[in-house]
């Protein structure tokens, strides 16, 4: 491959824009030596954290807020290049990434980030303008309805309980979920037993230890779980967290690449094995920890230095190579714009109410954060 070598990263999302930012802006790349390519299916980032309260409720505008253009956040050092990925390829010094218009971008090291399939509300269009309608609709749904049933009780479940509650709160909410307690079990007791009473405290109720299995009610107003309770409900929402994106990379590198979940097996380098060019991070990677945005400020320093390292030393070294630890699990699971429960992995685990969830999150959902950190844009009204 002569001239610059190509670094291309797939998927904008926080661990492909954090990945992005972390090369971009490292003292080691040489933009006359490499050139750097983030790509995406839409020119703007949309900040996830944000997304369930954005398809409640009209109030804030926030769909003006949570998609952020990319404009010139790697600061002159990178492109963004907006297309779908049909395809790769693979060779002994890079390969080649084939997009659905039919462009061809060779590359010296490849990084994987396309982030997570979700269902229902959560599965947005690409573009703005069907973003818009789309959040459009979904509030229109939610405003009609009056009987909502939530399928699924982890952090998606729970905190579209509670913006619901906040926004209507005379609407019916039932929340079921397959454990016999809420979330799952990377975070203790002390932690699911505050949030369950906070989630019952908004007035929704909660069905655990059972399985909703259809998508849509019966004629007669009602769905049916697995051990035969009658719930009423006019809307029933999957909210059972995103699957991995990863098909594409399972067509191009063969299905042996990928676990029986789909998720994709990585070393603690977050290279693939007997892949040393292609690096991957986020949702799709297997790693026993739980799938969270935040987790990139783990994932993108480690990938974006063993990016630069394998470019400088050659792809059969392991030395200078920065290997992931795994991250401490937080999480701050809003109940609506004033209240939630946040559990820190530090120490002995800490819990925190109301206050300091509102503080961290509940309030301004961190999308001026998110925006900060990654030197993102806005849209233009």
């Amino acid at each position: 491959m002569s001239g610059r070598k190509n670094i291309v990263i797939v998927g904008g999302g926080p661990f492909g824009a954090s990945v992005a930012k972390g090369i971009s802006s490292a003292s080691n790349f040489d933009t006359s030596r490499y050139r750097l390519i983030l790509v995406t299916s839409r020119p703007f980032f949309v900040h996830l954290p944000a997304l369930i309260r954005t398809t409640v409720t009209s109030i804030g505008n926030l769909e003006d807020e949570i998609l952020m253009p990319y404009d010139d956040f790697m600061k002159g050092k990178g492109e963004v290049k907006v297309g779908t990925v049909a395809s790769f390829s693979e060779e002994k010094e890079g390969g080649e990434v084939v997009l659905e218009s039919g462009e061809k971008i060779p590359y010296s090291v490849l990084v994987l980030t396309p982030g997570s399939i979700w269902e229902g509300p959560l599965n947005l269009p690409v573009s703005e303008s069907d973003i818009r309608r789309h959040f459009g609709t979904w509030r229109s749904t939610f405003e009609k309805a009056n009987d909502i049933v939530l399928v699924g009780g982890g952090s998606v479940g729970i905190e579209f309980a509670g913006e619901i509650k906040d926004f209507y709160p005379t609407k019916r909410v039932t929340l079921v979920h397959g454990q016999q307690q809420l979330l799952n079990d990377a975070y203790p007791n002390r932690y699911r037993d505050p949030l369950l009473t906070r989630v019952k405290k908004i007035g929704a109720e909660v069905v655990l230890g059972d399985y909703v299995d259809a998508t849509e009610p019966s004629a007669d107003g009602t769905i049916t779980t697995r051990k035969g309770k009658q719930l009423r409900a006019d809307l029933v929402i999957p909210t059972r967290g995103g699957r991995p994106n990863t098909a594409v990379i399972s067509a191009s590198l063969g299905a042996d690449v990928l676990t029986s979940t789909g998720h994709v097996k990585v070393q603690p380098t977050l290279q693939l094995p007997n892949h040393p060019r292609i690096f991957a991070g986020g949702d799709v990677i297997e790693w026993k920890e739980q799938k969270q945005a935040g987790k990139a400020a783990g994932h993108a320093p480690v990938i974006a230095k063993n990016v630069l390292a394998i470019l400088a030393n050659g792809a059969g070294t392991i030395e200078g190579l920065t290997v992931y630890k795994g991250s401490a699990e937080m999480i701050v699971t809003t109940v609506g714009r004033t209240g939630g429960v946040t559990y820190l992995g530090v120490l002995w685990g800490l819990v925190f109410g109301d206050w300091f969830s509102r503080l961290i999150k509940s309030k301004g959902l961190v999308i001026e954060m998110a925006r900060g950190n990654l030197g993102l844009g806005r849209l233009q009204k």
